[in-house]
């Protein structure tokens, strides 16, 4: 009982005297929005790096530290950590460690005090502090005023624009190279203008975006398109899903992956359910229901950008995507990424993407059942939908996992060239 007690209250917290001492480390959940918001960060006064180690070491320090009965993303967490605290590049003694959290039902809320127990042996003095905005770790969290939210939400819009015009640009350009050079240059653009306080300058910033990506000379070859769905973690890690970005582009696809900006208003519209269907907070609701209308209206004008400039396919509408997942599941089922994963699959099947990789972590019930389980009712409204369920966990190979996509992709390319085929037929 004496281990418990001292486990629970004697740990080191953290507290805003650390901000002008700490440096803090923050895993690689969503590298292509962590490029901007860690420089909002760095604005704010937080001396923040987000971890680019992606090693193998990584994973077997996060079998040696979390049970393999807990989600692959907790150990994936950890295992970066342990790797980056004992490289010798930071001052364990002046380096903090910072977990996001979205406060849902799923083992994700664990993951600070799971963090704790890896780290608590050989760095003592390292504080773990979350960041969330659900009221977890009272007192060992981020002070996260509205204000700094805000930039967070464009942040993410931000690089959901970039992430979803380098998709549809990578695989077609025509110099080698040319995507990445872009994707910098937007980059930049975008932390220069956030420098001068021009975050909000959206519109602008998202046309500059876009406009830079669509200069980029690209071939009119016709690849097969996959879209990549599932838990948010292994949808978006390199760490988590073993690259697979990179492995459809070497298999000659197109990836096609759902915008970050979706996520942040499934977890907010929850809310709002909430005090629908289960008579939770009417007063709590109603702020995040205006919250909820913020973001979606600014989600709203960017499509318009998009369809203005006619280069891209536009991201897809969050109100579109809640009816298709009416179709599906109720909005009740809200535990991991719940009604989410369906309502994305819909909307690819319905934008000419019908290939779809399911990434689930091995053991995540919550997204298996959202996920895989959902899978029989989309082909009976989708009867061409081709999907493939991938479980990612350390035991796994990446071999077998390659395998089984290229499965898919073998389904894939058939049914295009049927198609191709009977084009022609009509064409004649």
């Amino acid at each position: 009982m004496e281990e418990i007690r001292n486990y629970t209250n004697e740990y080191p917290k953290w507290d805003k005297s650390m901000k002008s001492t700490h440096k803090i480390l923050v895993p690689d959940m969503l590298p292509w929005h962590f490029m901007i918001i860690e420089e909002i960060m760095k604005l704010a006064g937080y001396d923040v790096e987000v971890l680019k180690n992606d090693s193998r070491a990584v994973i077997d320090e996060g079998l040696k530290r979390v049970h393999n009965d807990t989600c692959y993303p907790c150990l994936c967490v950890v295992g970066q950590f342990i790797d980056a605290l004992k490289s010798g590049k930071y001052d364990v003694n002046r380096t903090a460690l910072m977990v996001p959290q979205t406060g849902g039902g799923c083992r994700a809320s664990n993951y600070v005090s799971l963090v704790r127990k890896a780290i608590k042996t050989e760095f003592p003095n390292v504080p773990v502090v979350s960041f969330n905005i659900s009221g977890l770790e009272k007192g060992s969290s981020f002070d996260i005023s509205l204000g700094f939210f805000i930039k967070f939400a464009y942040g993410v819009l931000y690089g959901d624009t970039i992430m979803w015009c380098y998709n549809q640009t990578k695989p077609y350009e025509v110099t080698a190279g040319a995507a990445e050079r872009t994707c910098d240059k937007a980059v930049k653009y975008v932390v220069d203008t956030i420098k001068k306080g021009g975050y909000r300058k959206y519109k602008k910033i998202n046309k500059y975006i876009i406009e830079l990506f669509a200069a980029v000379e690209r071939t009119k070859e016709k690849k097969v398109k996959v879209g990549i769905v599932g838990e948010i973690y292994v949808k978006y890690s390199y760490i988590g899903n073993n690259n697979l970005e990179k492995f459809l582009l070497s298999e000659n696809c197109e990836p096609v992956v759902p915008t970050a900006v979706d996520f942040l208003l499934y977890c907010i519209i929850n809310v709002v359910n909430d005090g629908k269907l289960y008579g939770h907070s009417k007063f709590k609701a109603f702020l995040y229901n205006l919250f909820y209308k913020f973001v979606h209206r600014i989600q709203k004008n960017i499509i318009k950008i998009f369809k203005d400039n006619g280069t891209f396919e536009p991201i897809h509408d969050f109100e579109h995507l809640r009816r298709l997942a009416d179709k599906v599941l109720n909005q009740g089922v809200k535990m991991g990424e719940g009604w989410l994963i369906p309502a994305e699959m819909a909307a690819f099947a319905e934008t000419g993407v019908p290939n779809i990789v399911c990434a689930q972590p091995f053991g995540c019930l919550p997204n298996h059942i959202a996920g895989k389980g959902a899978i029989r009712n989309l082909k009976k409204l989708y009867e061409d939908e081709n999907i493939v369920a991938v479980d990612y966990d350390p035991s796994a190979t990446r071999v077998n996992q390659e395998n089984r996509i290229k499965l898919m992709l073998a389904t894939a390319k058939e049914q295009s060239i049927s198609e191709g085929e009977y084009l022609n037929s009509k064409r004649a």
